[in-house]
């Protein structure tokens, strides 16, 4: 009997911290295999995440409603793309105009995603064109053009590493 609860013990001990990570972090096993694959299967990403089909699809409804995922999309490889350029551009925006620019910033067709940050820029936006010359416009005529925004920096991305 000793041996039987020295062994139920010591699995107890050894798991305890496991499960009790298991049930804290379900939500970033299941964003992390998203992330890897955006277009797995519920199944796929429940066997990564080490959870059942319908644990996936519930964490998965309760993130997109709570607004943690906001959209699915495909990473592309701007030296493999012909006819398109990808830039980082970070702006920078007057203060007591933020709200303006914002919002300006938003109706930018060109600009894919938009983001603020605590960095050297107050936005990062990643804007796509069709080569440079298109980029330098976009920056120029619509970017430069929203009320409240003073500059823009762009990078153009080159190659993706990761």
């Amino acid at each position: 009997m000793t041996n039987i609860l020295f062994v139920f013990a010591r699995y107890f001990f050894d798991h305890r911290k496991e499960r009790r990570m298991s049930s804290s972090s379900t939500s970033d096993r299941i964003l992390d295999a998203l992330e890897a694959d955006a277009q797995a299967s519920h199944a796929e990403i429940a066997e990564r995440a080490g959870v059942s089909k319908p644990t996936v699809r519930k964490y998965i409804d309760q993130l997109e409603e709570e607004g943690v995922i906001v959209g699915y999309s495909a990473e592309l490889d701007p030296k493999k793309l012909s006819g398109r350029t990808i830039a980082i551009v970070g702006i920078e925006a007057e203060s007591d105009r933020y709200v303006e620019a914002t919002r300006g910033l938003k109706e930018v067709d060109a600009i894919e995603r938009l983001y603020t940050s605590s960095g050297d820029h107050m936005f990062m936006a990643e804007v796509r064109a069709t080569d440079g010359e298109d980029l330098g416009n976009v920056i120029s005529e619509e970017v430069l053009d929203v009320d409240g925004v003073e500059a823009a920096h762009p990078s153009v991305l080159q190659e993706r590493l990761k």
